[in-house]
């Protein structure tokens, strides 16, 4: 098996099972609260080299949030809960999987563990309700080229309204729309948006 890096040898190379060739034009770091977006790459000119200051989401709770937010799900997402795939994403278990999947990263990735109330915030998070759900479940599935197994990749897509104080878990939603929530997030399932409710 040949190895490619670099955008070059990619675009060479292809990817995905019929090697489809790409050809990369732009590469941006998308605009996050306090951050402008800023053009990282520009046909085959670097711009900015050395000046990319690492993007980050302050976890400290709001000191003013809406009562009540959409979550739309825009990818299929599968969220678990004691061991099972939930049909329906409740609040504290979005809550909770957003809550994993981020200290995991940081632990892992990051600056160690995050000091936090793990168990006080699910508490706190079961206080939060969800006021409307409407979704349906997409089925799909990817092929690896190596293994030639399949792999279910569907999940639920569409919005869900939720309402209570909710200062505390907005920035650990706005986390969650940068790493994906849920199962197989890597493949890109669990893609988030978050927007205020009237």
């Amino acid at each position: 098996m040949r190895r490619c890096s670099g955008s070059a040898a990619l675009a060479r190379e292809g990817l995905g099972p019929r090697r489809g060739k790409a050809e990369l034009r732009r590469v941006l770091r998308t605009a996050m609260p306090g951050q402008a977006e800023q053009i990282l790459y520009e046909g085959s000119t670097r711009m900015m080299a050395g000046t990319v200051e690492p993007s980050s989401v302050d976890l400290a709770p709001l000191s003013s949030a809406p009562q009540r937010i959409r979550v739309e799900f825009l990818s299929p997402t599968e969220l678990k809960h004691e061991h099972r795939v939930t049909n329906r994403p409740e609040f504290p278990v979005l809550f909770g999987r957003i809550r994993d999947r981020v200290a995991t990263l940081r632990r892992l990735y990051g600056q160690g563990p995050v000091d936090f109330d793990f168990q006080g915030s699910g508490i706190r998070a079961a206080e939060v309700k969800m006021t409307r759900c409407e979704g349906r479940r997409i089925e799909a599935e990817r092929r690896s080229s190596r293994t030639g197994q399949s792999h279910s990749i569907g999940g639920f897509i569409g919005i869900a309204e939720y309402e209570g104080d909710l200062a505390e878990f907005l920035p650990w939603l706005e986390a969650g729309r940068w790493t994906g929530v849920g199962r197989q997030a890597v493949w890109g399932k669990g893609e988030i948006a978050i927007a205020p409710t009237a």
